[in-house]
């Protein structure tokens, strides 16, 4: 146990000094929290030009986490450096040589990473939610309306799963480079709509970004409506927790089977 401590406050240490890193949360935060009031401030002078289908469809929560969905970009990016570095810089070496357990330094590397991403997300995910319900004004709500205080914790807990899956998957890869070519473009290409293109949703809509959607709204779109999901934020939720599982398993095996 006094092995496992040791290794979790050397992680620590490690996140507080590296740069990059810093840097990243940083952007994480201005990012969700900048965009849901400008998201906000440009539904609040639409609002009354929108049709009578669309306001009865309106969702002001979700509205809020627009912009966290572009910061998750920045957390993947965190947790991609955190564990990839590692592997570009040679550091893997020495960690291994001070922890020689690799389960150990394995766990005590997504444990500080995760704890990391959890205090962020949380500071960011209240953030996002009443900077947009500020520019609302009058379309806002509070946090005590239905849905408001599930939603807003679900989206703490998928910007937060997303840094963790960010790790597993650079785990996988041994890097950087190819962890970051892949699930940046990805997270913009479903970002702009890749889960609603017919014959790719029946997919798509499992992806993690996708079920992140699900998991921030408080009004489920109509079944014909291009943004309807099958499913609901629990289920997402599970969804998304299968995923963050699958990269962290998937990169311990890597860790514990292959030569750093």
């Amino acid at each position: 146990m006094s092995a496992a401590r040791a290794a979790l406050r050397a992680e620590l240490l490690k996140l507080r000094t590296t740069r990059s890193t810093v840097w990243t949360l940083v952007l994480t935060f201005v990012l969700s929290a900048g965009l849901a009031l400008l998201v906000g401030l440009s539904m609040r002078s639409g609002f009354d030009r929108m049709a009578p289908d669309a306001r009865a469809a309106f969702d002001p929560v979700l509205i809020s986490f627009y912009g966290l969905m572009i910061g998750e970009i920045a957390v993947v990016a965190f947790g991609v450096l955190f564990v990839g570095s590692e592997y570009t810089s040679g550091m893997v070496l020495a960690s291994l040589t001070a922890v020689p357990r690799r389960g150990v330094f394995y766990g005590a590397k997504v444990l500080a990473g995760a704890l990391t991403a959890a205090g962020l997300s949380l500071v960011t995910g209240f953030a996002a939610f009443f900077a947009g319900q500020a520019a609302l004004g009058p379309h806002g709500v509070s946090l005590g309306s239905a849905g408001a205080l599930r939603a807003t914790l679900l989206a703490c807990v998928h910007l937060t799963l997303m840094g963790v899956f960010a790790m597993g998957v650079a785990a996988i890869a041994r890097g950087t480079a190819l962890p970051l070519g892949i699930m940046i473009p990805l997270l913009f290409l479903d970002s702009q709509g890749l889960g609603n293109v017919p014959g790719i949703r029946t997919v798509a809509q499992y992806l993690p970004d996708q079920v992140g959607f699900v998991m921030m709204r408080t009004v489920r779109p109509d079944r014909s409506s291009v943004g309807y999901r099958g499913f609901g934020p629990w289920t997402g939720l599970g969804v998304l927790l299968l995923w963050t599982a699958a990269a962290v398993v998937g990169g311990y095996l890597v860790l514990r089977r292959r030569d750093a």
